[in-house]
């Protein structure tokens, strides 16, 4: 069944790259490129806060989810990319959302280069809780063969392994996107790159559990963010690409173990944004 769903999601991803191909042959069928990108993390709520924006009227969003195109296609060039995007009329917006540009570290200079006006939305969410749900979803891809608590002691190896020739090689982006349990969750180290290339107040950060808990709240938020209108989506519902079941592998002692892995990274990240708290250990 992890084949099949692995299969399923490259031919959709294949087919949809193929038809912005031939439209790049087109006349009149390149989009301009988007206003805004949410760019991480990855099992951090992206796929809800896409259908979100998506749902509001000033917005039109790219023909997919995570069309990559800074991180795994830059190479395919500006034209590839705009084709994604639809013909707006003024004062519509259009964006995309692809979880893996927030760890990345090629992404944000591109980004910069690229999209010099463009605002950012990241969401961070407990990364004991990231790992976990990042470790069930490689395995429901059938490309995780390890218990957790084995992946996760393998996962510096595995990472220094597949760097060697640098973060932009097929075998980096495999092992960067599938089996970064950790690493995804150091978030001031990445927030870090970000602020390096991009004004503070182009990057909008927020907490996946805010909007768990408040989603109209965060949401008016964004909106503020954004520049956008007021509106209210027909409901909140969350939206995964993927369902969290049970406790599964992640005991009491590994969560201890990884709260306190964690607790130094998440206090550099509350300093970083003058947050009063991040996550505790057990939270």
């Amino acid at each position: 069944m992890t084949g099949n769903r692995g299969t399923t999601d490259r031919l959709r991803r294949t087919v949809r790259g193929a038809r912005a191909w031939a439209r790049t042959m087109v006349p009149g069928q390149l989009g301009a490129l988007p206003d805004f990108l949410i760019i991480g993390g990855q099992r951090c709520g992206t796929t809800s806060l896409h259908h979100y924006l998506a749902a509001h009227p000033q917005v039109r969003p790219a023909t997919g989810k995570e069309l990559q195109y800074f991180s795994i296609h830059h190479g395919r060039g500006e034209r590839w990319y705009r084709a994604h995007f639809p013909a707006r009329p003024a004062g519509v917006r259009s964006f995309e959302a692809s979880p893996y540009y927030l760890f990345h570290p090629s992404v944000p200079g591109r980004v910069a280069a690229g999209l010099p006006q463009a605002r950012c939305i990241a969401l961070l969410r407990d990364p004991v809780e990231r790992a976990y749900s990042h470790y069930l979803h490689t395995r429901s891809y059938g490309a995780e063969p390890l218990p957790f608590a084995e992946a996760v002691a393998a996962e510096e190896r595995r990472l220094a392994d597949a760097l060697r020739d640098g973060p932009d090689s097929p075998a980096a982006h495999t092992a960067l996107r599938n089996h970064s349990y950790l690493a995804r969750g150091r978030y001031a180290e990445q927030l870090r790159r970000w602020y390096a290339v991009l004004p503070a107040d182009r990057l909008l950060v927020l907490r996946s559990e805010d909007m768990y808990v408040d989603p109209a709240g965060v949401y008016d938020r964004v909106l503020r963010f954004l520049d956008l209108d007021p509106f209210t989506p027909a409901g909140f519902a969350q939206h995964t690409r993927r369902t969290d079941r049970g406790p599964g592998e992640l005991t009491d002692a590994l969560r201890a173990q990884l709260g306190g892995y964690f607790a130094p990274h998440n206090a550099d990240l509350a300093d970083l944004l003058g947050w009063p708290h991040t996550w505790s250990p057990r939270s």
